[in-house]
């Protein structure tokens, strides 16, 4: 379960995810900015301490997945990876890192791919009431449901074309950009998600684990 509380965030996370995208080289620049958020889901830290969210942004005629990992203190090594710190009403200061230089990610993103491991439910939290907030789009994986996910240590990430490739010592995960476009990545189980009222697909990711030398 992933708690979102009723809380104010400065800078908010479109103003946020609006600056570091016009550094990406895969964004397709625009005359004018203007964000649109189109749906979003969360996997689960196990520790409860990390916020591991993908949003799907509009940027023109563009849709982009863009992942990130909300954190309560700065991850060591990921300097690089780190769009901002904001200052949530209820948290308080918030490191936010491109997830595809989180092992946390990686660690959900491989599960969600190669094991069909679900997306969290997420639960407002406003004062004492609990609400359960619908999903804004649902996530299919061709992994085999169950499968061992090998530990993730450290990481490695690079992005080639469209694609955000992330190598650990057990697998590797390709996350897409730009989605709805022709895209190749390598082989393997593959993570497509469905929004708006099953009206709209793309792949979001594949994976494969690595073959024992």
């Amino acid at each position: 379960m992933s708690i979102i509380y009723d809380a104010t965030i400065t800078p908010s996370k479109l103003d946020m995810i609006g600056a570091w995208l016009q550094d990406q080289q895969w964004f397709v620049p625009v005359d004018t900015l203007a964000l649109e958020r189109i749906a979003s889901f969360r996997f689960d830290d196990p520790a409860g301490l990390v916020g591991i969210e993908t949003l799907l942004i509009r940027s023109g005629a563009t849709l982009y997945q863009v992942p990130v990992t909300y954190r309560g203190s700065p991850l060591d090594g990921a300097e690089s990876y780190l769009l901002s710190t904001t200052e949530h009403s209820v948290l308080g200061t918030r490191w936010v890192y491109d997830a595809t230089g989180d092992p946390l990610y990686a660690a959900s993103m491989a599960g969600a791919v190669l094991a069909g491991e679900p997306q969290a439910d997420q639960v407002q939290h406003r004062g004492e009431e609990r609400i359960a907030l619908p999903a804004t789009i649902s996530l299919a994986s061709t992994g085999s449901a169950g499968a061992q996910v090998p530990a993730v240590g450290t990481i490695e990430s690079r992005t080639e074309g469209n694609l955000t490739i992330i190598t650990a010592s057990g697998f590797t995960v390709a996350v897409v950009r730009k989605l709805g476009i022709d895209v190749e990545p390598p082989a393997g189980a593959a993570l497509t998600g469905t929004w708006a009222a099953g009206r709209e697909s793309a792949l979001l990711a594949t994976a494969t684990p690595s073959v024992p030398s």
